[in-house]
């Protein structure tokens, strides 16, 4: 396994250390359920070193990405952020990322687990006359704090220059930023997306910087906030009604299939790789899709339990946990189509089958 730059941070607070995407990787630091309340309730800090960062230059770099992006990167201002997947040519996901445009280059923000993937596909269809492509997963760390106290908790510690200042960046925007806790400056980037359901930031600085600024910010932040591992920020995402690859999305299955035609732009001049499946899919609709739902009891329907409609088995679940926020397992499922919203549906675990009610997504929105 590899070990993000945050790694000795991690065994110096006793972390739970499992496998995820090829890193060794905090699973929790003192519970799952405890820290998912923490990001709900106050902030919780993620290591999120182990994700791909990609950076794309030159006079080409917009009209290269937007040919193998679903969503359209030549309309972008700089600072903005947009959620897009990357397909292949039938249309299936090959990774959901972030896009990032900046004033000099575009940034593309990957999953994990596609890092090796996409490192080579990218690096093929990313160069040419006018384009560079470089990875810079590794010079650049990530760290996210997420939770309604975050804009607080940060704001004294963050100068930026795009922008006023952190109060005045939106939600999916990017700016530079110069982060000052434990009597240093550290320069880099700070952006506002989060995969948690809450408000929140992800700060970009040098990876070896890292380590002290996670101290340093941690310090500085007293225990309102706690370190938080990949357990709750799965329960967090879920509640949020946010994909997780190799759940809900692969690469066989399409983005309009799994209710992600927002970041997909059908009519894009010049096309992208898989336009022409997918505007097929949506021309003749899916034949499933992706659909929420709270399973009645108390035993959770996990990924790969089976959906019936009587006798008929119409779907299976992607994701399914207890919902620590709600108080009851709550599921996403690829359902065929032509099952009825009000479909009196069940979920088979361990032989024995438990009652679905339907319930639209996301499970959980936060006060705004």
């Amino acid at each position: 396994m590899q070990k993000t730059v945050l790694n000795p941070i991690h065994v110096e607070l006793g972390a739970r250390l499992v496998e995820f995407g090829g890193y060794e990787m905090p699973v929790w630091y003192s519970s799952l359920t405890a820290e998912h309340h923490t990001v709900r309730q106050r902030a919780g800090l993620f290591d999120l070193c182990h994700m791909g960062r990609y950076e794309i230059t030159g006079d080409r770099a917009v009209e290269a990405v937007d040919a193998v992006v679903t969503n359209h990167v030549a309309r972008m201002k700089t600072g903005q952020i947009r959620y897009s997947l990357v397909c292949n040519e039938q249309g299936g996901v090959r990774d959901d990322i972030l896009i990032y445009r900046l004033p000099d280059r575009v940034w593309l923000v990957v999953n994990a687990g596609n890092r090796d993937k996409l490192l080579g596909w990218f690096g093929d269809h990313l160069t040419g006359p006018d384009v560079t492509f470089r990875d810079r997963s590794d010079e650049l760390a990530m760290i996210a704090l997420q939770g309604p106290l975050a804009e607080s908790l940060l704001a004294p510690h963050v100068s930026t220059t795009w922008v006023e200042d952190l109060p005045s960046l939106g939600y999916y925007k990017i700016s530079d930023a110069v982060l000052r806790v434990g009597g240093k400056e550290r320069s880099g980037w700070i952006s506002r997306t989060g995969y948690t359901g809450e408000d929140g930031f992800e700060l970009y600085l040098p990876a070896e910087e890292a380590c002290d600024a996670w101290r340093d910010l941690q310090e500085a932040c007293g225990d309102v906030v706690e370190p938080c591992g990949l357990g709750c920020r799965d329960t967090l995402r879920l509640e949020a009604g946010m994909p997780l690859y190799g759940h809900e999305l692969d690469e066989e299955t399409d983005p309009i299939s799994a209710g992600l035609t927002f970041g997909v732009r059908l009519k894009k001049p010049n096309g992208f790789i898989g336009q022409a499946a997918l505007a097929r899919i949506a021309e003749e609709g899916p034949t499933r899709r992706l659909r929420g739902f709270v399973v009645e009891g108390k035993r959770p329907a996990r990924q790969g339990a089976t959906v019936h409609w009587g006798d008929r088995q119409v779907g299976i679940v992607t994701s399914g946990s207890p919902s620590p926020t709600l108080g009851h397992p709550i599921a996403c499922a690829f359902v065929a189509s032509d099952v009825p919203d009000d479909a009196a549906l069940e979920v088979e675990t361990r032989g024995s089958r438990s009652p679905l009610r339907p319930t639209p997504l996301p499970f959980y929105t936060r006060e705004r």
